[in-house]
Order: structure tokens, then sequence, then C-alpha cells
């Protein structure tokens, strides 16, 4: 019987998650994957509760949040595949000298599909002496009526994932000013199930945590253009050469780890974005949270 693997959103830079389908990672590996998609990002956890699937991808803050609803929950993050945070601050004018505290006189347009991004900002914003309740923020909008408001010039800058960055760079609509992936290691995207399923399907799991190394270092060798067109059936409406640009970027940036450990360093900078959002309180330890067993056992063939 296949594992049900659940997809919480479309994004580009769950690319590595695509590119093991596309690429027979799973089977290679000794499994049977089907992937299902979560109604929305905010269902995937309880779809994996409700026995709707084996597992699913996404933030460990989907952990923590299911934690902070229900302490007795049992969820576990493991198999690391987005280690830095994706999002970037694309503004309407050239800023090389950007600093946060330029936010201070900007209107921001900030992801309103997601939370994580934008807790993740404030926290960067806190921590260099910025009251994020001080910017001008339009927290509403989509990430694309954002785009539209930005080329509009109803806002200054936005909060936006790839391929969205490359397309208003194409456009010349828009310029990089920041890239959150430059804070360092930040545990953004893992596989995550119940324990009790980790247990009843161990040998299973450690054949996706595989397929998931093996694609890593593909991904490490592989140039923007090849991710692209590997993955390319998953984002039809995206034109080619937006998302090789876009995969471009993301390897520049360090987006995709080199293995699937989940480092504890990345997972606290991440809680601690969501404490200080007031989002979790104090957030599931890395020690009940995180299982790093299957992605050792599987880098130790390798050794």
């Amino acid at each position: 019987m296949a594992i049900v693997l659940q997809e919480s959103l479309r994004a580009a830079f769950y690319a590595p998650f695509y590119a093991a389908f596309a690429r027979d990672a799973y089977a290679q590996a000794g499994v049977e994957v089907r992937m299902v998609s979560s109604a929305t990002p905010a269902e995937a956890a309880t779809g994996l509760l409700a026995g709707r699937a084996d597992l699913s991808w996404g933030g460990p803050m989907r952990v923590m949040a299911t934690w902070q609803a229900d302490p007795g929950c049992d969820l576990v993050c493991f198999g690391e595949v987005v280690t830095r945070d994706p999002f970037l601050l694309v503004g309407r004018r050239p800023r090389p000298d950007f600093a946060l505290a330029d936010l201070r006189t900007a209107r921001l347009g900030s992801v309103s599909e997601v939370p994580t991004p934008w807790l993740c900002l404030q926290h960067d914003l806190r921590l260099a002496g910025i009251d994020p309740a001080r910017i001008a923020r339009v927290a509403d909008r989509s990430m694309a009526e954002n785009c539209a408001a930005l080329e509009a010039g109803t806002l200054d800058v936005v909060q936006v994932f790839e391929p969205y960055a490359s397309t208003l760079l194409a456009e010349g609509v828009g310029h990089v000013w920041y890239a959150a992936a430059d804070r360092g290691p930040t545990s953004y995207t893992c596989f995550y199930a119940p324990r009790a399923t980790i247990a009843a399907k161990r040998a299973e799991f450690l054949c996706m945590v595989r397929a998931i190394a093996a694609t890593l270092r593909w991904i490490a060798r592989a140039d923007g253009a090849e991710i692209a067109a590997t993955v390319a059936a998953y984002f039809p409406a995206v034109p080619q050469a937006i998302l090789a640009a876009s995969y471009e970027r993301y390897k520049a940036l360090g987006i995709w780890g080199r293995d699937p450990i989940l480092p504890e360093a990345g997972y606290e900078r991440l809680r601690a974005s969501l404490v200080s959002g007031g989002f979790v309180d104090p957030g599931a330890p890395f020690a009940r949270a995180v299982d790093n067993s299957l992605a050792e056992a599987i880098l130790a063939e390798t050794r």
C-alpha cells in the first residue's frame, strides 16, 4: 500500500519534494508514495491527525502551532528540506544599501497566505531595534494583489516568494531589497507526522528520507534551468525562464539543505520568531518536536 504524503501548499521553494516525484526517487529508494493536497495550509496538521495522510511536508511552525493548541499532540518533525527562509522583500526602486530601518518610511505589503514569513520578519525588526507595530503594513492581501499594488505605486515594497520576485524583476517593476535567507538557518520545511505513525511505518519513512537525501544531493549539483525543467509540470503557468531564474536565486541563497538533518539552531531561530510574534508560548521544545534519527540512519549509509 502506498504511503500518502500531503502537500500543504504549492510553492516553488518546495522543488526538492516535486523533484523526488519527477525523478522517481521514492520508488528507487524502495517505497511507493502518493501525493495528496491539503485544502489549506492550516488544515494540513489536522488532516494528519484525522488519518487522511501518513505524513505531510510543511513548516515546523505547523507542528508548534498544533502543540500549542494540544500539548498532548504527538506530531514530530523529521527530514528537513528547506533550511532557510525563502521570502524576499522587493521594492519599487533600487535600494542597494537597504537596511531594515528603511521600512519605517515604506508602505509594506506582507504575506497573508501563511503566517511564518511575517513572524520571521517581525522578529528581524525587533532584533534591529524596530517596533513592527510602527510599520505601515498591509496584512490582508495576497502576494498577487500586493504585486499589483507595487506596480500601481500604492505599495513601496512587498514580501513575496519566488517566482513572484523574479517576475517583478523581469517586468522591470521591482528590485530585491532583502533576502530573509541572509539571516541564517531558519528551519522552514520538513516532513512531519504523528510519532506513532513514524514508529509503525519507520521502514517506509526511512526510504522516503533516503529519497529526499538523494534529491538534495542532486539539487546541489543541478543548475536553476535543470531544476526548473524537472519540476515544470507542477508550475504550468510559470514561464521556464522565470522558474529557472527563481531556482538560481534560491541556490545562491542556500535555501535547501545539503542533507535532511534538522539542526537545533535553525529550529530555535524559528521558535524565537514565533514566540516574539505571540504565535506560540513557549513553543514545542526541540527534543520533543524533532526526530533526527531517520536522517542520521540514512547519512550513516553513505559514510
